[in-house]
């Protein structure tokens, strides 16, 4: 009888321990937590993005997105016009983003007043095959 309550405690320990570890963790003020990539027409992409923010008024916020390369050239901006504090997380695109170079990019947020301290994420675009 033994065994099979300590096999129960060990399931329900890797149950708990499962389900902490898939809880999603702040990275900073404004994460990055989806994209989802799309290519209009050829070198032309549109991105939908998902940021996670502590927003929490005009005076703290995330007011911008970008698209980057992987050397850190800006290739594209999207400002975000006013706070989202009631609207956890949010979507927002970049739409008609020129891309002739690199197969990834990396799309990050901006949060006011911290700056770029949360979770980017990688992108590969779409018809990339690496």
């Amino acid at each position: 009888m033994h065994i099979f309550k300590r096999v129960r405690t060990a399931s329900a320990v890797l149950s708990a321990i499962v389900a902490l570890s898939a809880a999603p963790a702040w990275a900073g003020d404004a994460d990055v937590i989806g994209v989802h990539a799309t290519s209009p027409a050829a070198g032309l992409y549109d991105f939908a993005v998902t940021v996670r923010s502590k927003d929490t008024g005009w005076d703290r916020y995330a007011d911008r997105l970008e698209a980057v390369s992987l050397d850190g050239m800006v290739i594209a901006t999207r400002t975000l016009d006013h706070p989202h504090d009631d609207e956890q997380p949010f979507t927002r695109d970049i739409r008609g983003v020129q891309i002739n170079g690199p197969a990834k990019i990396i799309i990050r947020a901006h949060f006011k007043p911290t700056g770029f301290d949360g979770a980017t994420t990688t992108v590969s675009l779409p018809g990339d095959a690496s």
